[in-house]
């Protein structure tokens, strides 16, 4: 795919607008930048070092050269995550922390269809299979993998290799090196397109049912009697919004909803929730404290 069909695919604000690009040095973020600034945008990068490989110092220093050869302002956050459980989750929440919030990624179409394998083996939602869509954060969703990575060799530049992206320890990798490619083979066909596709069919429905949800009144101004007569799906879907928590308010989960439901059902009279809250029924209203 030439450069000119590969930026139509990109869903990029109109030039010359500012933009906030996270940089990793790896072939998508690079590419990223490179189409960016091909698209006439006013370009600021975000390189966020973790300090958890030996070669991450020279990734950060890798992509301050690179700026400065494209004469592209470059600031590198350090952060210093603690090895453990949870690193990889610990590690986005550390990174999200220090990014602009509407920083640019590099994510593509097949991050887009890996994320829904991903969140099938966990369960989710509506919101769970159509992950990336619509978010104006990520520009690349229409870009495969493939022709990004060909785009930037075809530049000239080598991007930086995380060799974590290689190991079987993360399920993401099994999902893109094992999971995908047997996909394609059982079904004889390339299912990243499929996937994205029907992602973008799941992301009009919610919309949809977010619509129909829309409903301002907070938990106490609602009678239960009246949310027990709504609809299953719109009701979850309002609580979902009233329940969230923390500063970027992830929703509540699956089994949280269920003995939250419980609750507006009179099944129950109280439920405890994540971040050590308490919904609660008293007098056919409910009550988060």
């Amino acid at each position: 795919m030439d450069s000119d069909r590969l930026l139509d695919a990109c869903h990029f604000p109109a030039a010359p607008a500012a933009v906030d690009l996270a940089v990793s040095g790896g072939p998508d973020s690079l590419g990223l930048l490179l189409l960016a600034r091909q698209a006439g945008l006013t370009l600021r990068v975000h390189h966020v070092d973790h300090h958890a490989r030996a070669s991450s110092t020279a990734d950060a220093d890798f992509v301050r050269q690179l700026c400065q050869t494209l004469v592209v302002p470059c600031e590198v956050h350090d952060v210093h995550v603690a090895p453990g459980p949870n690193f990889e989750a610990r590690a986005r929440a550390a990174r999200r922390a220090v990014l602009p919030p509407l920083a640019l990624t590099g994510h593509t179409m097949d991050d887009v269809a890996e994320t829904i394998v991903l969140n099938l083996l966990r369960g989710a939602g509506l919101d769970g299979l159509a992950p990336m869509i619509g978010n104006p954060t990520k520009p690349l969703v229409d870009v495969r993998r493939a022709d990004l990575h060909a785009y930037v060799a075809a530049s000239g530049l080598v991007a930086r290799h995380d060799e974590t992206n290689d190991s079987p320890r993360h399920l993401r990798n099994r999902v893109r090196h094992e999971v995908l490619p047997l996909l394609n083979e059982v079904s004889g066909r390339d299912v990243v397109p499929i996937l994205a596709r029907q992602a973008r069919l799941v992301a009009e429905d919610r919309a949809w049912l977010d619509e129909l949800a829309a409903d301002s009144r907070a938990l106490g101004e609602v009678d239960c009697r009246e949310l027990v007569g709504w609809p299953r799906a719109r009701l979850r879907r309002w609580l979902r919004a009233r329940l969230g928590h923390g500063d970027e308010r992830h929703p509540p989960s699956a089994d949280e909803l269920a003995r939250a439901l419980a609750v507006v059902e009179g099944r129950v009279r109280a439920t405890e929730l994540d971040g050590g809250r308490r919904l609660s029924r008293s007098g056919r209203r409910l009550h988060l404290g």
